[in-house]
Order: C-alpha cells, then sequence, then structure tokens
C-alpha cells in the first residue's frame, strides 16, 4: 500500500463574508480584493515545509497540483514546487508525484516533457508524471482556448511527450495541433523509457478508456465522498475488466481529506471550520464555469448528466461539517476511527495508491503540522499491509523507490 501526501495549497484566509461579496472563488475573483502578497508568500513556504514533513516522517510520495485563477488552490507552476521537494528529499525514497503539469496548457507540450525530464534527474528518478487532461473552465477561461480542442490536443501532446522521452533520434513531429521541424529533448529522464504515469480524473468514461488502454495508474480524485464515488469506481473496474486489464488495486488512486484528533467528540473543533470554509468558499463557483460547452466528450457528458456523480453546489453550502464527515466528504476524528475508515474505503474502492490532504480550506500551518504528525504516526502503520496478502506488483511507483523498512514515524 502506497500513502502520498497531497497539496492544493488554498488561499487559507478569506473574509468570513466572502462569499455574499464575490460570486465565485475562480477565475473572476480579483487577487488584490481578497489577498495578501505576504500571506501567499507565507502559504508557498508553509506548503513546501507541510509536505517536506511529510516525507521526513515517511509518507511513500508528496503531490503537487496545478490550477490556475483561483482561491481554492493556486499552485500554477508545480514543476517548481516539485524540484524544491525534489532536492529537499535527495536520498530518501520518497516520490515525487507531480499530480499535473498539463500537457495542453503549454505550446509546444515538448516544454512539459523536458521539465518532467529535468525534475526526474533531479529527483535521481523519483518522479511520478502526472497526465491531467485538465480543467476545462482552466483551458477556456484561463489560457482562452477552444474547449472542443481540449481533447484532442490532450492526446497528441501525450503521443509527442513520450515520443520526446524515448527516441533514440531526431525527429520531426507534423501533427494536427503541434508542427515542430527537430524534437531533442536534453535532458531524458532517469527512468527508462520514461517515468511512471499517472492519469487524474473522476467521472469521465474517455479517460478512463485512455488510462485502461495506455495500462497507466487512474487516481480518481473527487471531494465528495467515497460513498458517493462507489458507482463511479465500480464503472472503472468494469471497464478494465472489459478491456482485458487485471484488478491490481495499484491501478487505482484516491484522494481523500483527513483529519486525526486525540477523540472522535474533538474532530469538529479541530476541522469544523476548515472544512466548511474549504466547501463554502474553494468551491463557490457557478458550476457552468467548471465545464465549457465542447469540453467533455458525448460519452462523458452522458455519463455526467445520468450518473450525477456530484451534489449540486447550492448543497454543499447547506452542508456543515457533521454531514461532511458522515458523507466521507472529509475522515476526521480519533487515529482508531479514521484508520477504519479509510480501510473501509482502501478495500471498498480497491484502492492501492492512497492520497491524503492533511491541509484542506483554512485549517492552520500548526495544526497541518499536527495532523500530518499524527496520521503518519497513528495512522499510516495500520494501512500498509492492506494488499499484502495478494502479492500484487506495484508497476506504476519508481523503480528507484524501494519499498523501506520504516519503524513507527
Amino acid at each position: 500500500m502506497k500513502i502520498a501526501c497531497f497539496h492544493l495549497m488554498p488561499y487559507r484566509d478569506l473574509a468570513d463574508d466572502f462569499e455574499k461579496k464575490h460570486k465565485s472563488a475562480w477565475f473572476s475573483l480579483p487577487f488584490n480584493a481578497v489577498a495578501d502578497p505576504n500571506k501567499v508568500a507565507q502559504y508557498f513556504n508553509h506548503t513546501l515545509d507541510e509536505l517536506t514533513y511529510a516525507a521526513e516522517l515517511g509518507f511513500d510520495g508528496v503531490c503537487t497540483n496545478e490550477h490556475h485563477q483561483n482561491a481554492y488552490g493556486f499552485m500554477v507552476n508545480p514543476n517548481m514546487m516539485g524540484s524544491v521537494l525534489a532536492r529537499a528529499t535527495r536520498g530518501k525514497d520518497t516520490a515525487i508525484i507531480q499530480m499535473g503539469e498539463t500537457a495542453v496548457f503549454l505550446n509546444p507540450p515538448i516544454r512539459v516533457a523536458e521539465e518532467y525530464a529535468m525534475l526526474d534527474c533531479i529527483a535521481e528518478g523519483r518522479l511520478i508524471a502526472g497526465f491531467p487532461v485538465g480543467l476545462g473552465g482552466d483551458y477556456s477561461y484561463s489560457y482562452g482556448m477552444a474547449p472542443i480542442e481540449q481533447r484532442a490536443r490532450y492526446y497528441e501532446a501525450h503521443d509527442l511527450i513520450k515520443k520526446a522521452w524515448t527516441a533514440d533520434e531526431v525527429f520531426a513531429w507534423n501533427g494536427k495541433h503541434y508542427q515542430l521541424p527537430m524534437v531533442n529533448i536534453w535532458p531524458k529522464p532517469v527512468q527508462r523509457p520514461h517515468p511512471p504515469i499517472w492519469v487524474p480524473g473522476n467521472a469521465s468514461p474517455s479517460t478512463w478508456d485512455f488510462v485502461i488502454k495506455n495500462n497507466y495508474s487512474y487516481c480518481f480524485l473527487t471531494y465528495f465522498g467515497a460513498k458517493g464515488a462507489e458507482h463511479m469506481v465500480k464503472g472503472f473496474w468494469n471497464r478494465a475488466e472489459e478491456l482485458g486489464r487485471d484488478r491490481n488495486p495499484y491501478r487505482m488512486g484516491f484522494l481523500v481529506p483527513v483529519g486525526v484528533s486525540e477523540t472522535d467528540e474533538q474532530a469538529e473543533a479541530d476541522y469544523g471550520h476548515a472544512a466548511e470554509y474549504f466547501y463554502h468558499k474553494g468551491l463557490h463557483l457557478p458550476e457552468q464555469l467548471l465545464a465549457p460547452p465542447g469540453h467533455m466528450t458525448h460519452s462523458s457528458l452522458t455519463h455526467l448528466i445520468t450518473k450525477r456523480p456530484f451534489p449540486p453546489f447550492e448543497e454543499l453550502k447547506t452542508m456543515r461539517f457533521p454531514q461532511f464527515n458522515e458523507r466521507d466528504f472529509v475522515v476526521c476524528g480519533s487515529a482508531k476511527t479514521v484508520t477504519e475508515r479509510l480501510l473501509h474505503i482502501i478495500k471498498t474502492l480497491r484502492v492501492g495508491h492512497l492520497m491524503i490532504l492533511p491541509q484542506f480550506g483554512s485549517l492552520s500551518h500548526e495544526k497541518t503540522m499536527q495532523n500530518i504528525e499524527r496520521i503518519a504516526k497513528n495512522v499510516m502503520p495500520h494501512l500498509r499491509g492492506v494488499w499484502d496478502n495478494e502479492g500484487w506488483e506495484d508497476h506504476w511507483w519508481p523503480k528507484t523507490c524501494k519499498p523501506a523498512a520504516r519503524a513507527a514515524a
């Protein structure tokens, strides 16, 4: 079982009346109206400290991500963060998990091939390369590109990047969206033929097919609970079997916000405000901004309309911490309770790569560091051996990150 520390890096100090004054935390929110640059500088360094601390305490990997023009999470260049983490964790067997430098956001996308290769060199072969399709809102509103082209550009960028990593000779690329006379990246990744590839997603059968056919690891990223995700994940596993793949749990990653307290009763006092801040402020946006017309394929759009994998955002505004916790939107409680609930999620969804979000919403740096320590010491040791008796091999983990016999953190 592999356990990674994930970080969104949100703005942690939005005003109490933020939702009343502003229509959205995404895309249209003026930075100068709500944010303090000095606090932002603090957040960047807090985030790096928190992820480094997680590595020191024995998390198997540290995860970065990419979002744009919002207060929900503004780690706009994950590779800059990943390079710091790679150097800070040198000598450890901590995977540097880049959950997304989004290839279609860069033109040409061989920039991603180059940066990932450089990062794998700094990490001495510990990189996991994330290949997100990217949010439709980021692609269309932040970068001004036609949403109907996003998926096709993604597929072509993927093929170009892999060839750039693996080709022995200089080659020309004449695709529909990208034309390059000479592709000859320096350096190449340390890992050959290329780093393991993970693809994040949530409700798109088109992404499932792409992941399964290419034999990548799928990372189900949702903030709407394992209970709500169950039928979606079942759909992925059914599709994998249809396409001839086995039920290796390391094909599946799952993200969950986690808060560990001394007791179950203390959990609301410790994490209640932070969880409500995350859902009420961080996800304060008109839903249509997430998926502009043309962004989704026909099969994915049909799936979204018929399966309704997410609750309406208006419903989130009426929910409070006990509901978020009860429905597994967050998993908070004593170490014993959190362990039991995470084990249930892992086994029910068949998860081999668990991504834990120890900082969410307004949770302070001090409480986040405490939470990371509690998770590492009191929860992770009880999750390690979930799949040991089934004998699966994790084909999607850097070979240089040998499983270490870790003592309790």
